[in-house]
């Protein structure tokens, strides 16, 4: 069986676990582009595992994090949200409201797919496990 993922890319066999996301910018009603995302695993020590920026489409054109490196623990996707409402001309006040927005979850079943997407405005966000 040939599956692939959101960039095209394919891969053999059954889906693996993995974690991915997407950011709606709902103050605008549209993707949230350009957004930095830095993941870490929290494990006792907080260690980052991975880095991306979304695409026009707000998603990463990959996995966050997918296979061998996605196990079972806890995470924290930040997203840099208040970077990229300044960028969209929006006027914030100094520090804004949200900055970084962090979500901390737990991993039970790193074999499924743990969809993360975060609605986001510069006074609120809301996130949920999609699929």
């Amino acid at each position: 069986m040939i599956n692939r993922w959101q960039d095209g890319s394919s891969f053999e066999g059954e889906a693996m676990g993995r974690l991915t996301t997407h950011v709606l910018d709902t103050a605008h009603g549209k993707p949230g582009a350009g957004i930095a995302i830095t993941v870490y695993r929290v494990d006792g020590e907080r260690r980052r595992v991975a880095t991306a920026t979304t695409n026009a489409d707000g998603r990463c054109d990959n996995p966050l994090v997918d296979g061998e490196d996605f196990a079972a623990g806890v995470y924290e996707i930040v997203f840099g949200v208040g970077e990229y409402y300044v960028r969209s001309g929006n006027t914030l006040p100094d520090p804004p409201f949200l900055g970084d927005v962090v979500l901390r979850f737990g991993v039970a079943a790193p074999e499924q797919h743990y969809h993360v997407p975060l609605l986001v405005s510069p006074w609120s966000y809301s996130t949920y496990r999609g699929s």
